[in-house]
């Protein structure tokens, strides 16, 4: 079945496919049970809204997870013909896996989830209704509730997703969730184009061209719930900032234009100044100008350093010049039969 964002579903073709992409850090104890409620989407399951979907695989990406996560997923893949797996060589992070998985997947709509069991595959059924509905080809989950976190760290996480990315990127971008619904082709280009280091989300709004949430209950995890450390959270916003694009050197450059421009007039006052006996101390003119006029010519230089430095980050990280897929379903129902 072709379901192309914004076209009704085709009640004559077949349910809407589904690869399911699942990160596994120290899923031990949660994936039995997880994998077990998406075998019961593997037929074609109805959504709410009607439209027809079945889970065609699940691509289980394992890093290298301190608990027995390898042996479980290994156990899966024999039980289930469409558990699949992609063994990493070593632990790469959470956001590198989930690309890897996405570089396997074949099918139309690719979800990624996360292995704790807080996102229903129930829902996926929602995520496909809104992107269908909406004409997009990504859609994120809107928790109803809060993260079991602390009140510290969930304010973290809004502030650093909403206030900083809206500053760094200088738009009103989605809010990003781990449990999304992507197209396929695009989440397969974005697995080929995307460099070591970037942030997935920031990576996805080079292929995509609009996103929307979609309101899910968050269940609670199956396990305790992950503590991450300072130093880690520190270093994933840190990833967010340098994947933002060019807008901070950008800032950068138009600071050291602007002290520029203000140091040569405050040298022109101070001149002025100097001649009409305003100052009387020996020198200080002199030394004051030359410190303004070489400042801003310093920043300025860094400025325009800062863009050939821009520009070469664009390219390391691989954001792609432009990126070509199908047709969308409106083309389609204009062409001649």
């Amino acid at each position: 079945m072709s379901t192309q964002p914004g076209s009704p579903a085709d009640e004559t073709a077949g349910p809407a496919e589904v690869s399911v992409v699942i990160p596994v850090y120290r899923g031990a104890t949660t994936l039995p049970a997880l994998v077990a409620e998406m075998a019961a989407l593997t037929g074609s399951t109805a959504s709410p809204d009607g439209n027809s979907f079945r889970i065609r695989e699940l691509v289980l990406v394992w890093d290298h997870g301190p608990d027995e996560s390898d042996r479980v997923i290994a156990e899966l893949t024999e039980t289930y013909d469409w558990v699949r797996a992609v063994w990493l060589s070593r632990n790469f992070g959470q956001h590198p896996a989930t690309i890897a998985g996405l570089a396997a997947t074949t099918s139309e709509w690719v979800v990624t989830m996360d292995e704790d069991g807080q996102h229903d595959p129930q829902d996926i059924g929602r995520l496909i209704d809104t992107a269908l509905r909406e004409g997009v080809e990504l859609v994120y989950a809107d928790p109803t509730n809060l993260p079991p976190h602390s009140v510290v760290r969930n304010l973290g996480s809004r502030l650093a997703k909403g206030v900083v990315l809206r500053a760094l990127v200088g738009t009103t971008p989605t809010p990003f969730h781990s449990f999304r619904l992507l197209h396929g082709e695009h989440a397969r280009a974005v697995a080929a184009y995307c460099g070591p280091g970037v942030f997935l989300d920031i990576a996805l709004t080079w292929v995509v061209g609009r996103s929307v949430q979609c309101p899910v209950t968050m269940r609670s995890e199956g396990r305790a719930a992950t503590s991450y450390n300072m130093r880690r959270l520190v270093s994933h916003f840190w990833r967010l900032v340098l994947s933002s694009g060019n807008r901070p050197l950008r800032v950068m450059s138009a600071v050291g234009v602007a002290t520029a421009v203000l140091g040569l007039l405050l040298a022109v006052v101070l001149i002025a100044q100097r001649l009409f006996g305003g100052i009387d101390v020996q020198g200080w003119t002199s030394v004051i100008v030359a410190v303004l006029v070489l400042g801003g010519l310093i920043l300025t230089s860094l400025g325009v350093i800062a863009e050939y430095v821009g520009l070469a980050a664009s390219m390391s990280m691989g954001r792609p010049l432009f990126v070509a897929v199908s047709a969308p379903d409106s083309a389609r129902r204009r062409q001649p039969a």
